[in-house]
């Protein structure tokens, strides 16, 4: 009985070896690369700007959060596309982008992105 235990220790300890490995090389993640895409034009895209202070931004224009769904009915009934980029500050906290995304998902935006600065 004892070698019959042994066995399955052993395979056991196998098993448990190479799953990681077995698993790791099934699967395959293509990441996205950092190149600059094609830029939207400013008739299919309504943009939200968020600054450090916490002031927002939509096509420029200042506004409040209480009233960004206001400015938001105003400007996505305009838009073609329906799409709502979002362009903070690093320093602000995701919670206000999330607010944003609700707003805009609640009143009918088809699309969401999320605008980003590159380092040349």
């Amino acid at each position: 009985m004892i070698p019959l235990i042994d066995v399955a220790l052993i395979l056991l300890i196998i098993f448990m070896v190479m799953t990681p490995f077995l698993v790791q090389s099934q699967i395959k993640v293509d990441l996205p690369q950092s190149a600059q895409g094609p830029q939207a034009s400013s008739e299919s895209s309504v943009k939200v700007e968020i600054t450090a202070g916490g002031q927002v931004y939509v096509e420029g224009r200042r506004t409040t959060m209480a009233r960004l769904e206001d400015e938001l009915i105003l400007r996505l009934a305009k838009s073609s596309k329906k799409t709502v980029l979002v362009e903070a500050d690093k320093s602000v906290p995701v919670q206000e982008v999330i607010r944003v995304f609700d707003a805009a998902k609640k009143l009918g935006a088809g699309k969401l992105g999320i605008g980003v600065v590159s380092k040349n």
